[in-house]
């Protein structure tokens, strides 16, 4: 018979030394260093984009003329406009000549600036508020609200903005301003914006910081907004800094068909529908606004692209 005393020793284990295992590099916590989360991942990767640098840059440079056109020149945008000069190649004081009208083609294009940019931002603006509050409610309440909101968005999805607000500039013909046009460009395309905000917010809503709230009894109210959409209004911002440079066409679209601003009213658009008769005997008078809203398009579309890139964990770590 086997000797039962023996299964009762206890049976010993090998552990190897800690200078081996190396397990404190392994388990331990990092405590040192500023917390992370998206935003500062976020601006740690835009700082080593040069892309991000350069679209900064061009933007900021375009603002600037926006704001202090009178830095950038002397010459008033519709005065001093002699026939004389029509067409004219560039001479001192007019670095790119002249329009058909004889005024001044750099004039024009630093006082349109502003208009251009204004129509942008007045469009971003209507854009983010409409967008942020039908798909924050339709998102997170859910039911009937999600319903009416989600339908009420499908309607004006359906309908082109470009179309819509040419239907809506033809019939305020006599109304013609930034405020107008601008409102005729935002109130048909926040759609796409609500749609995204509120796919981010049902996936956020069931997130535990949420339940937490929840059950200290704050109000869903509160938790939408302090909680719920700043943890979903990433996709937004993004989307926010396109739609800019959708604005910015949209406006010199509108003026090149004719249903825009007035013809006083210095505009990128209204230049370009106006040089466009003069294709073939001057074409640098089509061609240099047409450079300065390509350049803000591209400068708008730019920084989207990397904040965009930037906003994505996956992005980043792809590169």
């Amino acid at each position: 018979m086997p000797d039962q005393s023996s299964s009762k020793l206890p049976i010993e284990h090998y552990v190897a030394p800690l200078e081996e295992t190396k397990l404190e590099a392994i388990d331990s916590v990092k405590t040192e260093g500023k917390p992370s989360n998206l935003w500062i991942d976020a601006w740690a990767d835009l700082r080593r984009r040069p892309m991000f640098w350069i679209s900064s840059a061009l933007i900021l440079i375009i603002v600037f003329i926006a704001l202090f056109p009178g830095l950038f020149t002397n010459e008033p945008p519709n005065a001093n406009c002699l026939l004389a000069n029509s067409n004219g190649a560039p001479v001192a004081g007019h670095p790119l000549g002249f329009t058909r009208q004889g005024c001044d083609v750099w004039s024009r294009i630093v006082h349109g600036a502003g208009t251009s940019l204004s129509v942008g931002i007045i469009v971003t603006i209507l854009v983010f508020t409409l967008g942020v509050i039908f798909g924050a409610f339709a998102g997170y309440y859910g039911g009937w609200t999600d319903g009416i909101l989600s339908r009420v968005g499908d309607i004006f999805f359906s309908i082109p903005y470009i179309l819509a607000a040419v239907v809506i500039m033809t019939v305020l013909a006599n109304y013609r301003s930034v405020w107008v046009i601008s409102l005729a460009i935002g109130i048909f395309a926040w759609p796409a914006t609500a749609r995204v905000l509120r796919s981010e917010i049902l996936r956020v809503k069931n997130s535990d910081f949420v339940t937490a709230a929840t059950a200290i009894g704050v109000s869903r109210f509160k938790i939408l907004w302090a909680h719920v959409v700043p943890n979903s209004i990433a996709p937004v911002i993004v989307i926010a800094t396109i739609s800019l440079a959708g604005a910015i066409v949209a406006e010199a679209t509108l003026s090149f068909l004719g249903v825009g601003l007035p013809t006083n009213i210095m505009s990128w658009g209204n230049d370009i529908a106006q040089a466009q008769t003069t294709l073939r005997t001057a074409p640098q008078v089509l061609i240099y606004p047409s450079i300065a809203l390509s350049l803000t398009v591209f400068s708008f579309i730019m920084l989207g692209e990397v904040v965009r890139d930037a906003l994505d964990p996956k992005a980043r770590a792809q590169r």
